[in-house]
């Protein structure tokens, strides 16, 4: 895959997936921008590592809920390479507990996140891919929104949610040049599952027929598939990255 000339926007690529998603597309040549919500030194020292890898690499303090914060990233980035060729939106958050004792504050902010999030950063991008007739868009979103999972009502509406949007949005963007599609990761090696009690992690483990848990390199390369120009059929489509945990 070759990404030279191009220009990603990752978010919530600090860590975890987002990370991943941005050292494979910057190590195939893309510029890439990426922006959280952790503190500036954070993300300036997750920067630095790209720089250190080749990466030509730029970071934004950015919460995706905000419209004028994501409305001023997308406009320096502009300012500065002048192009946005491909969005991964990945910013997500979780806040997880069984349905009947979920807390209204804790609903909507998971779904502010995972919605409302994709909607000001596709949004914003998308006008400038409109005008250059190109454009790779990729949703991260999860096998909890195909298949539900307990004491996860909210990331799982706001997942299921990312992929009704993926296909309609690609329905509208087609004629232009713009392809739009979603990543389903299932059970992925990333800080946040590592913390989970070992016969948690277990329990889950048995679930997946490969018996091992993913790696976020694993999402990124699919990512990285969609986001290239051998992808140039496909759009409105959902590739699992799960390990045969959910099989479509």
């Amino acid at each position: 895959m070759d990404f030279e000339n191009q220009v990603a926007m990752v978010t919530g690529g600090r860590r975890g997936i987002g990370l991943a998603i941005a050292q494979v597309l910057g190590q195939n040549g893309a510029r890439v921008a990426i922006n959280d919500v952790a503190p500036e030194e954070e993300i300036e020292k997750t920067v630095e590592e790209l720089k250190k890898q080749g990466i030509n690499a730029r970071g934004y303090v950015a919460d995706v809920t905000k419209k004028e914060e994501i409305k001023a990233v997308v406009q320096d980035i502009i300012n500065t390479w002048g192009q946005i060729d491909i969005l991964v939106n990945n910013a997500g958050i979780t806040k997880d507990a069984l349905f009947v004792r979920m807390k209204d504050e804790d609903w909507k902010a998971v779904l502010e996140v995972g919605v409302q999030g994709i909607y000001y950063c596709t949004k914003e991008v998308l006008r400038y891919m409109m005008r250059r007739q190109y454009g790779r868009i990729i949703n991260i979103s999860s096998a909890v929104g195909v298949m539900g999972n307990v004491g996860q009502a909210n990331y799982a509406t706001a997942k299921a949610a990312v992929l009704g949007f993926t296909k309609s949005l690609a329905r509208e963007v087609a004629p232009l040049g713009i392809t739009a599609n979603a990543v389903a990761p299932g059970f992925i090696n990333t800080e946040m599952t590592k913390k989970l009690p070992e016969e948690v992690r277990e329990t889950w483990l048995q679930q997946v027929p490969l018996r091992r848990w993913g790696e976020p390199e694993e999402v990124a390369q699919a990512v990285a598939f969609l986001a290239s120009r051998a992808a140039g059929y496909i759009t409105g489509q959902t590739i699992h990255v799960n390990g045969g945990l959910v099989m479509i």
